[in-house]
């Protein structure tokens, strides 16, 4: 299931555009905290779709049954861009495990890349919800890699995707590898470029939410 959380009218469409927007990007506080609310928004949706169990919980009249989480998701996501939508998603789900991975592109003379995957860290993810960010879905090359890095820590129970822009070229790449994924997307756009970025997209999430980076 792919969701764009822009195809109505939303707070969620006006957040991207600012994301998008030249001007307003150049606010980093703001770029970060769009984001975060994205993953905000996200999480309230995802909490629809994690398995519940009735739970007797005592009030100071009386007893109420309450509808609870049978088990918190464990929420992953990719350094260094996706730490603000992260915060986002363990915002409203707070009580989650977490899991991070270092994953990026590392580009060569005659303009191409490779997706070099260095770290992991996370907790046991067998028969887990889990929950990964990463704000750009481009190639998808990068989250898939990830992905399978972490399956090695065990067989997930459900797998959540959760970005701010999503190409059409990585949600196919991404059904592909993961057929029974749900992708959360703030929105989606049609094309990428040779280098393999979003058009129109927003530019680079990482450089634009904490500074830009030397290149190695």
């Amino acid at each position: 299931m792919v969701v764009n959380l822009s195809e109505n009218p939303s707070l969620v469409s006006t957040w991207v555009s600012e994301l998008r927007n030249i001007q307003i990007q150049q606010d980093r506080m703001r770029f970060r905290r769009n984001l975060e609310r994205i993953g905000e928004v996200a999480s309230f949706e995802i909490s629809k779709h994690l398995e519940s169990s009735i739970v007797d919980v005592q009030t100071p009249l009386g007893i109420h049954k309450s509808n609870l989480f049978k088990e918190q998701p464990v929420i992953a996501t990719i350094l260094r861009a996706g730490v603000p939508m992260f915060q986002g998603l363990l915002n409203y789900f707070d009580k989650a495990d977490s899991a991070f991975l270092c994953a990026y592109r590392k580009h060569h003379e005659d303009g191409s890349f490779e997706i070099k995957l260095e770290y992991m860290s996370c907790p046991n993810l067998a028969n887990r919800d889990i929950i990964i960010c990463d704000p750009m879905l481009a190639t998808g090359a990068s989250l898939v890699k990830c992905i399978d890095f972490l399956k090695t820590a065990g067989q997930f129970k459900s797998l959540h995707i959760v970005c701010a822009i999503a190409s059409k070229y990585g949600i196919e790449t991404i059904k592909a590898a993961f057929p029974y994924a749900t992708i959360w997307c703030g929105d989606i756009d049609e094309t990428l470029s040779d280098k393999g970025y979003i058009i129109p997209g927003l530019g680079d999430a990482g450089d634009l939410a904490f500074g830009e980076k030397i290149q190695h």
